[in-house]
């Protein structure tokens, strides 16, 4: 290997049937360069596929992986019929079992597709996908029978089939190649009335040596197209899960696209033909004869050693990787350089941008274009960040100015993490008419709110869990309807939005209507409080649903039988209060016995400094310890006076940290408690502004987690905003995470060898350690060579800092 941290395949590709009983003529297994098929087995021997679900469980059981994915491919998978299916499915299972999650897919052609068939995967939790181009018409241009006769049909008549209430839960989507030649509106309606959760539309196939036909001579013919799609799909209230656009709208808002065929995340695919041999992406085939291979295969190698193969590891090395004109485009973390296969050119090989790199720009401009408040969700429209700033930053430090301009970066990333939520919430099936209902009136009072009163939206956008909200919801949306998946909670998750609405308006003194779900028993109003309403009742999981009406001078909250009645003035001002009951049946209780009750969020406050005391957000679980749960009130009081002598304590000795600290921390949250004898805090790389903390006995250790766990805040702040290292290195990070807050700790502890207060020697001791570490730390990550030239400055200016920290104060 070249140094470089193995990134662990978590799909894979099964072909259990070389043979096809199509004769698509746009299909790149049979049409392409490379015809490796016409040596390889029909059918898929059982020892391959005794040999594949060997090779998958050892990696799974190396790498300690919690989920993966078998695709079922082909050729047509189905011509294996029933019982070969059933031996294959039945042996991934059991090698499998215990080990991890296993999600099977099959991709068919469809025409073969029986009740039978539909029963098998019903058992067994299989999603099928089923290719079709659009209407007869379109599909007819190009999937015919080898006699030259229309699949229509009998495609249409499986997906009926799948479509039924008795198998629609396995129905994963539609799967339709694109022809510019078809017309764009009608193909996409036509997959619509098929029912699908979801439709990805697929570019052909192509290379710069044998590009794409464009008939219209724009230049842009698939973005043109494309686009016409995503004005109908967005003007019709996203009816369907699009997995192009919802790949650009997710790293529009900078998260992953869950394809290869756009972003810059590693690709985690191995692909095992029916002969098991290993082979890179399906893809490559239309590059050259022999694209694809590696030599390997599930007899004699493990699946690091596919990973390891140099074709795979260039997927894996994220812009880095990208030709120079990729590297210095706009657009570049959504489009990624396109399709590897796509950038193939004769003499410069995969070296270029893709052939359809007119289309991706256009496309990708246009959706930002579109949905602006996505676009911006990053915060990288502009400079962030001043130099003075990011220098500062660099140093270990960072004053209260540079501190301020990360927030106000984070909360332009908060908008854009809502805007993503909610587009893709309206898409996602979910949802239904309803809900659709509810999150368009709860964006309708945080867009009131944006014109009318910014204030209130800010100071709900700048809650650290909201984000962490987001990016639950996002993740989650890439496993809708798949087995295992807990679509109810989902749905509950997307209706939290109702819930940040509410909060708003509660702030921003707007009346409002909304619906808000129950989650963990209780209705909550981010950064504000939560409502107990009924602790493990039904409905705990998301099922119930309650209403708010946000008055002038009230809230009030219905649920049920119940109908509670708030003080709109002492819910801002943090006061404690038991909820007005207004019900027939008298005072009502939670499952537990207790009275319905608020319990609002408490501020710790010292002089200079006021942070909320976390204990009920319901997305506040997100640290490396589990959270706490509701402290009572004598604890609160503890809490209270250890954050008071910890702030002393900052303030006398530690002041260079005090300003970043006053200006960026806004919530400590209680975690489970730590062992007898030790300290236990973690920040959450996903809640900008918020430490996990079970507090120490010592105000002087809490004044050393807080600088330090503050030190991971400030650094993933500016890593939202600045590429320091290749992503596709996930160990650069973890490593750059620890180096920078151990030059918080290594100076808390030089200025303590100093005081005189404790054990000198101790103190020494820990100084001592701490600077080798760190030092020895920035040295491995200048050397790994995934720093970018950002990144290298960033380290050379923490290995500036350490040097004078070896004098005690």
């Amino acid at each position: 290997m070249d140094g470089r941290v193995l990134i662990p395949a978590d799909q894979f590709v099964l072909k259990v049937h070389s043979r096809c009983d199509l004769a698509c003529d746009h299909c790149y297994v049979y049409e392409s360069a490379d015809q490796s098929w016409r040596g390889r087995p029909n059918a898929i021997p059982s020892d391959v596929v005794s040999h594949a679900a060997m090779r998958i469980a050892e990696h799974v059981k190396t790498h300690e992986l919690s989920r993966v994915e078998v695709v079922l491919h082909g050729g047509e998978p189905l011509l294996v019929g029933v019982a070969g299916l059933r031996a294959i499915i039945v042996e991934l299972e059991s090698a499998l079992s215990g080990l991890c999650r296993l999600d099977i897919k099959v991709h068919t052609n469809g025409v073969l597709l029986t009740e039978r068939f539909c029963e098998l995967f019903a058992e067994h939790h299989v999603g099928v996908g089923v290719s079709l181009d659009g209407d007869r018409t379109a599909n007819d241009r190009h999937r015919k029978y080898r006699d030259g006769r229309s699949s229509y049909d009998p495609a249409v008549r499986a997906i009926r089939l799948l479509a039924s209430d008795r198998f629609r839960h396995v129905y994963s989507g539609l799967l339709c190649t694109i022809d510019v030649a078809n017309d764009p509106v009608r193909v996409y309606e036509s997959l619509l009335e098929l029912e699908p959760a979801r439709l990805d539309l697929l570019l052909p196939h192509a290379t710069w040596d044998a590009p794409p036909p464009r008939p219209a001579g724009t230049g842009t013919d698939y973005a043109d197209w494309l686009i016409a799609i995503f004005d109908r799909w967005q003007a019709g209230g996203y009816p369907v899960r699009i997995r192009t656009f919802d790949s650009i709208i997710a790293t529009l808002a900078g998260g992953d696209s869950g394809t290869e065929a756009l972003g810059l995340a590693p690709v985690r695919m191995a692909v095992v033909e029916t002969d098991g041999s290993y082979e890179q992406a399906d893809s490559l085939k239309v590059a050259y004869d022999g694209a694809p291979a590696t030599g390997l295969d599930v007899f004699t190698h493990s699946l690091d050693f596919v990973l390891e193969h140099p074709g795979v590891a260039a997927r894996q090395r994220g812009v880095a990787s990208l030709s120079a004109t990729c590297q210095q485009c706009p657009v570049v973390s959504s489009c990624g350089g396109g399709m590897y296969a796509h950038r193939y050119k004769a003499g410069s090989g995969f070296d270029n941008a893709s052939v359809y790199c007119a289309d991706l720009f256009k496309l990708i401009s246009h959706i930002g274009s579109r949905l602006p408040h996505v676009a911006q969700a990053t915060g990288r429209a502009g400079p962030a960040l001043s130099d003075d700033a990011l220098a500062e930053f660099a140093t270990g430090r960072g004053g209260a100015s540079a501190v301020g301009q990360l927030t106000r970066a984070q909360r332009s990333l908060g908008r854009g993490l809502l805007a993503a939520v909610y587009e893709a919430g309206l898409a996602s099936p979910v949802v239904g008419p309803r809900g659709r209902e509810q999150l368009r009136a709860a964006w309708q009072v945080l867009a009131v709110a944006d014109a009318d009163c910014r204030g209130a939206l800010d100071a709900v956008v700048g809650h650290p869990y909201l984000r962490t909200w987001a990016a639950r919801c996002l993740a989650g949306l890439g496993f809708v309807g798949e087995a295992g998946h807990d679509d109810e909670r989902l749905a509950a998750d997307l209706g939290h939005l109702g819930a940040i609405a509410a909060a708003v308006a509660v702030r921003g003194r707007d009346r409002a209507r909304l619906t808000v779900p129950v989650l963990d028993g209780a209705v909550h109003l981010p950064g504000i409080g939560r409502l107990v309403v009924g602790l493990g009742s039904p409905g705990t999981g998301g099922e119930a649903r309650a209403a708010i009406e946000v008055e002038a001078d009230w809230v009030r909250v219905r649920l049920g039988a119940g109908n509670w009645r708030l003080s709109r003035p002492r819910l801002l001002a943090g006061e404690p209060c038991l909820a007005e009951a207004c019900t027939a049946e008298g005072t009502l209780t939670v499952g537990t016995g207790r009275p319905v009750a608020w319990e609002p969020v408490r501020m710790l406050t010292a002089p200079g400094i006021k942070v909320a005391l976390e204990d009920t957000d319901p997305y506040r679980d997100c640290h490396q310890r589990p959270a706490a749960p509701r402290l009572s009130d004598e604890e609160a009081g503890r809490w209270q006076r250890s954050f008071s002598a910890a702030w002393r304590e900052i303030q006398l000795h530690h002041a260079a940290f005090a300003p970043a600290l006053a200006a960026g921390l806004t919530a400590l949250t209680p975690l489970a408690p730590a062992p007898a004898g030790s300290a236990a805090s973690a920040a959450a790389r996903q809640g900008f502004g918020a430490i996990g903390v079970a507090l120490p006995d010592d105000p002087v250790i809490l004044a050393l987690l807080l600088t330090c766990e503050f030190q991971h805040v400030k650094l993933g702040g500016v890593l939202d905003l600045y590429d320091l290292f290749d992503p596709a290195d996930e160990r650069q990070e973890e490593l750059l995470q620890g180096a920078y807050a151990q030059l918080a700790a290594s100076e808390f502890w030089r200025v303590r060898a100093g005081l005189g207060d404790r054990d000198h020697t101790e103190a020494a001791e820990q100084l001592e350690r701490l600077l080798a570490h760190t030092a020895a730390t920035v040295e491995t990550l200048a050397d790994a060579g995934s720093l970018t030239s950002l990144g290298m400055r960033f380290a050379e200016r923490m290995r500036i800092a350490i040097a004078p920290r070896t004098k005690i104060a």
